[in-house]
């Protein structure tokens, strides 16, 4: 089953603000959910958004934009499918370089707009920087440019004795 989230200006808003940034000013998450093992639900496609934040140097706004694959399976809480896998020791035995173990939801529903929120959250450019701004000491600057004025005063006294 298709379903389309184009949130609207108060849902962006509150994007905005529970995720630190400037502004959303495009949201949209085109998911796919279907039906997957025994009372299983699988949600595959794309959250699209177009935001503002706050250069991590200048502060001035920069505009990002967060394209997010989504895939996600959820299984019921009480599923005998979603009991992990434990060894002789009875330790839970992970995989990290396999899938993600699924989600569990409880009741009927599955919350796809917190999942959309997630996913989102994930795409967001943690150290967002303004296109040709450096960050202070960064750069093609020689040792001694990069010492400073201190460094001369410390190499003067070392000098007079």
């Amino acid at each position: 089953m298709p379903v389309t989230i184009d949130a609207d200006e108060q849902q962006r808003a509150a994007l905005a603000a529970a995720h630190g940034l400037v502004a959303v000013e495009r949201f949209v998450a085109e998911l796919d959910v279907t039906t997957w093992k025994k009372g299983g639900v699988r949600v595959t496609g794309t959250v699209k958004a177009a935001i503002v934040q706050e250069c991590i140097v200048t502060l001035e706004p920069v505009r990002e934009e967060v394209d997010e694959e989504v895939a996600a399976l959820f299984l019921p809480e009480n599923s005998k499918l979603n009991v992990p896998r434990r060894s002789a020791e009875g330790e839970i035995l992970l995989d990290a370089e396999g899938d993600d173990a699924p989600e569990p939801f409880s009741g009927d529903t599955v919350d796809v707009g917190q999942l959309a929120e997630e996913f989102f959250a994930l795409g967001i450019n943690p150290y967002p920087r303004k296109a040709g701004v450096a960050v202070p000491g960064e750069g093609g600057s020689s040792a001694e440019e990069k010492r400073g004025p201190l460094f001369e005063k410390l190499q003067a006294l070392k000098n007079r004795n």
